[in-house]
Order: structure tokens, then sequence, then C-alpha cells
């Protein structure tokens, strides 16, 4: 049986999953993550973008965050995001659909724009549909 750490992944809505897990990866603001038991201590920001757990057994399980922030500790590693979503759960139509939208509101700026709010939009439906293609592609999800 291999080496497993506890890992809990939180959002303002609840505890989305809870569990023993071999691997935990994900995508930090200074590049992707890749957390195994015995990983030194540390906190940092996330990225919108999946998440994915090797659980104990081998199986994987990814879910799309839109942010948030990773503690890791010996004996835990926990998750704490803004908005959880198990990548099964996405739409990839909605997805695109988002980012279009998110693109069009970029290009089609005025007087009362806000850059920031329309950026993060775009970054977020991009996130959103990275996620979706990759459980598809690497998971057969």
């Amino acid at each position: 049986m291999a080496i497993t750490v506890h890992c809990d992944i939180v959002s303002a809505e609840g505890e989305i999953f809870s569990g023993l897990v071999e691997m935990v990866i994900a995508h930090g603001h200074l590049g992707d993550l890749g957390i195994a038991p015995g990983h030194a201590p540390l906190i940092t920001n996330l990225k919108p973008g999946p998440i994915r757990l090797v659980k104990q057994g081998g199986d994987s399980e990814v879910f799309y965050i839109s942010g948030g922030f990773l503690e890791v500790q010996p004996n835990m590693v926990k998750v704490l995001a803004d908005t959880v979503v198990r990548a099964g759960d996405l739409d990839e139509a909605a997805a695109q659909e988002a980012l279009k939208a998110a693109e069009k509101a970029l290009h089609g700026k005025g007087a009362e724009f806000d850059y920031s709010a329309a950026a993060a939009r775009l970054a977020e439906a991009a996130a959103q549909l990275r996620t979706v293609q990759q459980v598809r592609k690497k998971f057969g999800g």
C-alpha cells in the first residue's frame, strides 16, 4: 500500500473532499505543484484551474477551483478555494460560451469598462474549459 496524506478540499459552500491521497497536483501562481506525503510545509495561492488528486489505491479525481490557497503540513494538505466543482460536473458547452462572452466583453469595451473584471472572467472561463478538456483527454471522463 502506498504512503498517503490526509487531504481536505473546502470552499465557502462546504467541504467537497476529505480523505487519504497519494498526491495532489495543483496550479500555483509560480507554477505547477506536486504534493506527496512528506512534502515540506508551505502555503501558496492557487490559480483558477484543475486540482488532481491521486487517491489511496491510485484512482484519480479532478476538481475545478476558481482560485484559493493550498496549505501543506506534515500530516495534511488543505485546499481552501473560492469555488470548487467536481470536474465531471462542469459543462463544456457552458464553459466555451462563457469564454466567448468574456472575449467579446474585452473587445467591446466602452467608457464604463472594467478591464480587470473582464480579464478575471476570461481567465476563469478558460480555466474551466482547460479542466474539462484535461479530464476528457487524460482520464476518460
